[in-house]
């Protein structure tokens, strides 16, 4: 391979336990209802990936990156726990057999529903990091975290959580960030701290329906279709305030004991590197999503039918990974406009998701829905992640920053008065 990539994978597809309305992939039925991995015999109620694509999974998989001393697996859903239990254990299994001395590692995310004693014992004994889906206290969490009945899951959420601790099961958190908690920034951010979470994504939600069409579904910008951003999508002005609000109270408290992916990629920016997260990078490309049918996609909000590679049971990860198809889709990430090829924070963006490219400018090129947000909250964080790349480069902990932020909002906001 010429570079690592990773392959996230699907195993129940668009099936879930909960009914979100801002989730893109339960639409996904309409691709992936009858899959060709589902084993004749098998009874009505199965709804996992086949035991031959799960092996031609974990094979292939460990056998493409054989220059990577260790893999990670990442489970996702819909609800990946619908699996089974046992879909799990025979994967550890597959695991362990084509190794070939390589470490292997796994994380689940989850919306936590089916995690119980049994779950909870097998994730804590093979060291299995589970990402769990909160959107912040009850009454913001159980506003689209629903079950198909309509019943807030926040209390089912909570018991996960309990369990979880009782039996040692590391875990972070996965905050989506729409309009009803993207207003309440400190309070999402407290109880998460309160509940036990010390790494935290928070992902807000830019998603685009079709309109004028009898069935319509949420796409992707590239697709041709008249689309509108839903309702549910947040305001990228917003979103840059909830971002600096966190910022603020965690630079000042919480630097080395609370990590949040948005700063800890905004400080590698900072510190000369390319940031590691994949929205944020010149080009993207090496993230892929396999389906529960074994279909590898460009990318896992690429789902589609145009973006499919091939199968993982007929087809060598190498040669899907390097096709030509997938060199242009990650390619295409770096072609920003004007906008953004003159902005001060190009070196820390990157354009953001292609998929959030929503808005045309004059040059004919795309504009990210967050890119508001992103000017303001990077200008807000510039001279503490100068501090603190500085701190870096000497080999100090960044987190002394903590007693010097009051210092340096003094400064900024004497230089701001004095321009003003």
């Amino acid at each position: 391979m010429k570079k690592p990539f990773h392959l996230m994978a699907k195993p129940t597809s668009f099936e879930c336990n909960i009914d979100c309305d801002y989730c893109f992939y339960l639409e996904k039925e309409r691709f992936f209802k009858a899959g060709k991995a589902r084993p004749k015999k098998q009874e009505k109620s199965f709804i996992g990936m086949s035991d031959e694509v799960l092996r031609a999974y974990v094979k292939n998989y460990i056998a493409a990156n054989e220059m990577m001393p260790s893999i990670e697996f990442a489970w996702q859903g819909g609800e990946p726990t619908m699996a089974g239990l046992d879909f799990f254990k025979q994967a550890l299994k597959y695991q362990q057999k084509f190794a070939n001395g390589k470490e292997i590692t796994n994380a689940l995310q989850t919306n936590g529903l089916l995690l119980n004693d049994e779950w909870c014992q097998f994730l804590a004994e093979n060291k299995i990091l589970v990402g769990l889906s909160i959107d912040g206290p009850e009454e913001m969490h159980d506003h689209y975290r629903v079950t198909k009945s309509g019943k807030g899951t926040f209390s089912r959420v909570m018991k996960a959580i309990e369990c979880m601790k009782k039996h040692g099961v590391e875990f972070n958190t996965l905050t989506t960030l729409n309009e009803r908690n993207i207003h309440h920034p400190l309070e999402v951010y407290n109880f998460l701290k309160e509940i036990g979470s010390t790494f935290m994504q928070f992902i807000p939600i830019v998603e685009q329906i079709q309109v004028d069409v009898e069935n319509p579904m949420l796409i992707v910008p590239q697709l041709e279709s008249k689309k509108e951003l839903t309702p549910f999508s947040a305001n990228g002005d917003l979103f840059g305030d909830f971002m600096i609000a966190i910022f603020d109270e965690w630079v000042r408290k919480d630097v080395g004991r609370i990590f949040v992916q948005a700063f800890d990629n905004a400080l590698a920016a900072w510190a000369g590197e390319e940031p590691p997260l994949c929205i944020h990078r010149k080009e993207c490309g090496q993230a892929l999503v396999i389906e529960r049918n074994g279909d590898v996609f460009s990318c896992d909000h690429y789902v589609y039918p145009e973006y499919r590679l091939g199968n993982v049971v007929d087809d060598k990860l190498p040669k899907m990974v390097e096709q030509k198809k997938q060199e242009k889709f990650g390619q295409h990430k770096a072609r920003v406009g004007r906008i953004c090829a003159a902005c001060d924070w190009r070196f820390a963006c990157n354009g953001g998701c292609p998929k959030h490219r929503v808005h045309p400018n004059p040059d004919g090129s795309m504009q990210n829905h967050l890119c508001d947000g992103y000017k303001k909250m990077f200008a807000h964080f510039d001279p503490y992640m100068k501090y603190m790349a500085h701190e870096l480069m000497g080999q100090r902990p960044p987190a002394t920053v903590m007693y010097v932020a009051d210092q340096i909002a003094s400064r900024v906001a004497a230089q701001k008065s004095f321009c003003d």
